[in-house]
């Protein structure tokens, strides 16, 4: 059996992302992956059994990687005001950054068979971890996290991929949500 090359993995990672984001799912095969990554396709199953496997995989790992990347931002936090303009600066700094990627996740997030086992994966447990740790200290109001985390992510995703406001209004505009989002979940 061949040696897997993380170069090599993260070039097919890549591709598929660009692709599916292009072309979509229907319209990515195999040799297409293979063409993008520079690699044969007999190297792209060294990594993944088939095409489902691929997306399944991939779409794990980055889902998980927003959560990963934001609970270490706020690592030992205790301040609840502070917490937040730190997940929302940092999230909105993720979308700008990983883009590509923070498409490819959105893009199958709805998708049944990908989302299911959501509860069971490290970055939303952790994340809900932390709220329900916040909310046990009187630091936040006792919302249910769902609603928690609707209240802080959605509108910083919305700020971030609107097209039609311009770089500078939306960093004002963050400034306003999380004064917002302070006040509407941290206890007086």
């Amino acid at each position: 059996m061949r040696k897997k090359d993380d170069e090599k993995e993260k070039s097919i990672k890549d591709a598929v992302i660009k692709l599916i984001l292009k072309e979509g799912f229907q319209g990515t095969s195999i040799s297409k992956i293979a063409k993008e990554a520079g690699v044969s396709p007999a190297t792209v199953y060294i990594y993944y059994d088939n095409k489902e496997a691929m997306l399944h995989d991939i779409y794990i790992e980055y889902s998980e990687e927003v959560f990963e990347y934001l609970l270490n931002k706020v690592n030992n936090v205790i301040d609840g005001k502070q917490l937040i303009e730190i997940i929302v600066k940092e999230y909105y700094t993720y979308i700008k950054k990983n883009g590509e990627i923070f498409h490819f996740v959105e893009q199958f997030s709805s998708c049944p068979a990908l989302a299911s086992g959501c509860s069971e994966r490290t970055g939303i447990k952790n994340l809900n971890n932390l709220l329900t740790d916040m909310k046990e200290k009187k630091v936040f109001k006792d919302f249910r996290n769902d609603n928690l985390i609707a209240i802080i992510f959605s509108p910083v995703k919305y700020i971030a991929i609107n097209q039609c406001i311009g770089e500078e209004e939306q960093v004002e505009l963050l400034k306003e949500m999380i004064r917002i989002i302070q006040a509407a979940l941290i206890v007086n």
